[in-house]
């Protein structure tokens, strides 16, 4: 399999990944881990919220994101990790039975001023459900080394 560089990632959509499925147990399974507010444990509970349904975290869609970038190419990438997050959005609720697509976008691509041998690779990333709704919405940068870093 190919490895990505800097080199590969122009400005403009990228790629569509998935589709990947959302069960009502793993929505439980992860808030009761990490985020276990009553609208992301309780169905009763979370009728009431301004959700008015069971609803995953949005700690939840973000890591699903991870997920979805790693499988889609980041995995095949000389990804040298990313300086943080520009902007996370969370805009629809993620329900149980939600089947999941991500789109992502390079926003910029620009070699590092400070390390030339590595390139930064904005990426936004939009999850949608089935419907077309969106999700979720995140702006990322990504380091990553140049081709002729990469082979060195």
């Amino acid at each position: 399999m190919t490895t990505l560089t800097f080199e590969d990632f122009k400005p403009g959509r990228f790629g569509t990944f998935g589709p990947r499925h959302v069960s009502r147990e793993e929505i439980l399974a992860f808030a009761a881990e990490f985020d276990p507010q009553p609208m992301h444990l309780d169905e009763e509970a979370a009728k009431k919220s301004m959700l008015r349904g069971l609803s995953g975290s949005g700690w939840h869609l973000g890591s699903l994101m991870m997920r979805m970038l790693f499988d889609g190419f980041i995995g095949r990438t000389a990804s040298l990790g990313a300086p943080g997050v520009n902007e996370m959005r969370w805009v629809a609720p993620l329900r149980p039975g939600d089947d999941l697509t991500l789109d992502v976008d390079v926003v910029e691509a620009r070699v590092s001023k400070s390390r030339p041998e590595t390139g930064i690779v904005t990426f936004k990333g939009t999850i949608r459900n089935a419907r077309g709704e969106m999700l979720c919405e995140m702006e990322a940068p990504i380091m990553i080394s140049r081709r002729d870093a990469a082979s060195a």
